[in-house]
C-alpha cells in the first residue's frame, strides 16, 4: 500500500490464495447477474471468518476508491477540527489504544482510518496472506482478537459512509460517482445485515439512508425462500 496526497492504492488478493478464492465467489455472482443476498451469503464450505476477513479488504479498496476521486479537493481543508461529521455526532481519533481521542476534520478522520486500516491489513501477525498456508491463515483468522479487529474495521468504514453521505454527497454527484457509492454502501450494509458487524447505536446517524436497505435485505432474503 502507498499513500500519496490522501490516497490508497487498492489491495489485491494473490492469485491462488484463499482470499483470492473468496473473493472470486462474489465477483462471479455479482457477474452473473445474482443478487446481493447470494453475493453476501457464506458459500457452502467455507469458513465464516475467512469471508469477513476478505471482505474487509474488498469493502476498503471500495471506500478508499471512493475517498481517491475527492481526496485532493482544495475544500477538504477548509473543515476545522470537530466539523464534517453527520448531524449529532463526531468521530474523534487516537494514534494508538492509549493516547486519548482527539477532535479533528472529518477528511483528516477518513485518511487515518484508511491508513489505519491499510496498516491491519499490511500486519502479517495481524492479518496472514494465506498464500503459503490456508490453515495456518484460519487459526488466527478465527481467534476473537481477529474478530474484534475486523469488528473494528469495518465501525470505521461505516463512520466513513456516514461522513460521505451527510457532506459530500453532493461532491461525489457532481462527479458522476453518487451510484458507485451507493452501490457500494449497500454491498456494505448487506454484508454487514448477513452478519452482525454492527452495533445499532453506530448505525443511528445514518438510520434514514439504513431503514430502507434493511427492508430491502429482509424482503430480498424472504423471496429466495
Amino acid at each position: 500500500m502507498s499513500q500519496a496526497s490522501g490516497t490508497f492504492k487498492p489491495m489485491k488478493h494473490r492469485s491462488g490464495s484463499m482470499r483470492d478464492r473468496l473473493h472470486g465467489y462474489t465477483k462471479r455472482t455479482l457477474g452473473a447477474g445474482g443478487s446481493i443476498n447470494e453475493a453476501v451469503s457464506l458459500p457452502q464450505g467455507e469458513s465464516c471468518a475467512g469471508w469477513v476477513a476478505v471482505h474487509a479488504i474488498d469493502f476498503y479498496n471500495d471506500t478508499s476508491t471512493i475517498w481517491a476521486v475527492m481526496a485532493d479537493d482544495p475544500y477538504l481543508s477548509t473543515f476545522k477540527d470537530g466539523e464534517g461529521y453527520p448531524s449529532g455526532v463526531e468521530y474523534r481519533w487516537s494514534d494508538n489504544d492509549s493516547s486519548e481521542a482527539v477532535s479533528v476534520p472529518a477528511p483528516v478522520y477518513i485518511t487515518k482510518v484508511l491508513q489505519w486500516i491499510a496498516d491491519q491489513i499490511n500486519d502479517e501477525c495481524k492479518f496472514p496472506d494465506d498464500d503459503a498456508d490456508e490453515e495456518e491463515a484460519l487459526v488466527v483468522f478465527q481467534t476473537p482478537q481477529f474478530a474484534a479487529l475486523c469488528g473494528q474495521i469495518f465501525r470505521r468504514l461505516f463512520r466513513i459512509y456516514g461522513i460521505l453521505y451527510s457532506n459530500f454527497f453532493g461532491t461525489l454527484e457532481a462527479l458522476g460517482m453518487a451510484p458507485h457509492l451507493n452501490t457500494c454502501f449497500k454491498h456494505f450494509m448487506y454484508f454487514c445485515i448477513e452478519f452482525g458487524l454492527l452495533p445499532d447505536r453506530e448505525i443511528e446517524p445514518l438510520d434514514v439512508l439504513v431503514k430502507p436497505i434493511k427492508r430491502l435485505y429482509h424482503a430480498s432474503k424472504h423471496n429466495n425462500k
